[in-house]
């Protein structure tokens, strides 16, 4: 299969968002899109809502498409959601009414169902244990099954085609006597990755999936508690970071205090998203034991020992390439330095841009600097090629900037497989390494030469040989069996095509 046109970017190079009532394009990137972020919050001392607010601040690298907060007093639970970025959804006038001392938040890259409001999260939904309001970060693989179930043996009407809502619903409807029975029973249900804030009128809850696929973490807040993504959150609120959550553990606040229990069922397999610490998380954060910026650095240095290349300078694709770029350097003993300026706004508005700006390609994205790389051999370190749509645009742009040379280098491994548990990757046919050797790749990029980081050396790096992570997109390997093509749009399609 030939790579994609870089012509055809209106099909793989956006993002649809439904604001005034029509498609509204974003522009970029060829990298797996973010999943999403989640927050809960137990702010005794303040409004809780408000923290909320900070914390999605903070995660919002993991999704731009809509935002939300669902709030309680201990009588009832609030929330608004809207389109856009975090400070785009709301403003002081919808934050006050979000009262209590509780409140859960959410931002979204859709990868269930398509980016429009009625799949804004949290979701409010009423079972037979009254309201809750949940958020979800992560892909479950069964969800037409379950939608289907809740559906014709409950009377469900869902308002939404994400699997979030389904989960939503499980939860509710899920028989027990307490939370730990309600949450194992969805355990025992579900398929796939759920790292899910919930909130009742009278508690939050964290709840992480049996093969922990999605970060979540603890925090000490003020009196408080604050559960959320990524430590990043943490620092940003003034939070103590107390741990990771566990594999099928659930954290549950309440005004009484923090009680924690572990689904019994669990084995012992753990499957942390590897592209967690590649690309997805922040590099401030903290994820399995690790700080995620000295973790891409080491990808880089173990990059630079199995794919050296003779260069001038190392460069990276900015931002989440940079640590890699700087442990490449330091490894092969060639200086680093920026070659790209990155404009961080584009692709982040709701605003579609005309024909000529949209013909501009990377340009709109990146600005090379000439008087850095001209008449230099590069070695540039990036992060993944997904589809391959981006790339070749960035070696362009810098070989019209004057590169004598341009290596790629590339500090994971070739992306072979699609993701089933919350990634929008792309599906095996889009993907170039899937349907093309490296030297084909390599020619198609119009890169002097490519090297990829291997599969065996990024877990040494991780320490995935131990601790156990999931790398199905490179290896094919998935921790439970999927169906190997899987479309993000089928709780919108006709019931009779979802049989």
């Amino acid at each position: 299969m030939s790579s994609i046109d870089p012509a055809c970017g209106a099909k793989y190079n956006t993002i649809v968002g439904e604001m005034a009532g029509k498609p509204q394009p974003l522009i970029f990137p060829d990298h797996p899109r973010e999943e999403c972020g989640v927050v809960a919050v137990y702010a005794p001392k303040g409004h809780a809502a408000r923290v909320a607010f900070f914390g999605l601040f903070a995660l919002q690298h993991r999704g731009q498409e809509s935002a939300g907060i669902a709030s309680s007093n201990g009588e009832s639970i609030k929330i608004h959601t809207s389109m856009g970025l975090v400070t785009q959804a709301f403003r002081e006038e919808s934050l006050a009414p979000l009262e209590g001392d509780m409140a859960i938040g959410h931002t979204r890259y859709s990868t269930t169902g398509s980016s429009k409001l009625s799949n804004a999260q949290p979701f409010l939904v009423s079972g037979v244990h009254g309201q809750l309001a949940l958020g979800h970060n992560g892909n479950l693989i069964n969800a037409v099954n379950l939608r289907k179930e809740l559906e014709s043996k409950w009377g469900y009407t869902f308002t939404s085609s994400t699997d979030s809502e389904v989960l939503a619903y499980l939860l509710a409807s899920a028989p027990g006597e307490t939370w730990e029975e309600r949450v194992a029973y969805c355990m025992r249900n579900v398929q796939g990755a759920f790292s899910a804030v919930v909130q009742t009128k009278d508690a939050i809850m964290g709840i992480k999936d049996p093969l922990g696929v999605r970060p979540l973490c603890l925090g000490k807040l003020d009196g408080g508690w604050v559960i959320a993504s990524e430590s990043c959150a943490l620092d940003h609120l003034g939070a103590e970071y107390i741990r990771e959550l566990e594999p099928a553990e659930t954290v549950l606040i309440d005004r009484e205090g923090i009680h924690s229990f572990i689904w019994a069922g669990r084995n012992k397999r753990r499957a942390l998203c590897v592209f967690e610490l590649i690309y997805f998380a922040r590099p401030d954060s903290r994820l399995d034991g690790q700080q995620v910026y000295a973790t891409r650095r080491a990808m880089g240095a173990r990059l630079a020992q199995e794919q050296p290349a003779e260069g001038d300078l190392v460069i990276g694709i900015p931002d989440s390439a940079t640590a890699a770029a700087m442990g490449y350097a330091h490894e092969i003993g060639i200086p680093y330095s920026d070659g790209l300026v990155k404009n961080r706004y584009v692709g982040r508005t709701f605003i579609e841009p005309d024909q000529r700006l949209r013909d501009l390609g990377v340009q709109l994205k990146f600005n090379p600097l000439p008087d850095v790389i001209s008449g230099k051999r590069l070695v540039v370190v990036d992060d993944s090629i997904v589809r391959g749509t981006t790339t070749p645009r960035v070696v362009s742009l810098l070989r019209r900037a004057g590169a004598k040379e341009i290596h790629m280098r590339v500090c994971a491994p070739p992306i072979r497989w699609p993701c089933h548990f919350g990634v929008d990757m792309a599906t095996r046919q889009e993907l170039i390494a899937a349907n093309n050797s490296i030297k084909e790749i390599e020619q198609k990029i119009g890169a002097d030469s490519l090297g990829y980081l291997s599969v065996e050396g990024l877990l040494e790096v991780v320490g995935g040989r131990q601790n156990g992570f999931c790398h199905a997109c490179f290896s094919g390997d998935y921790p439970i069996p999927v169906q190997l093509e899987m479309d993000k749009l089928v709780l919108e399609r006709p019931k009779e095509s979802q049989d």
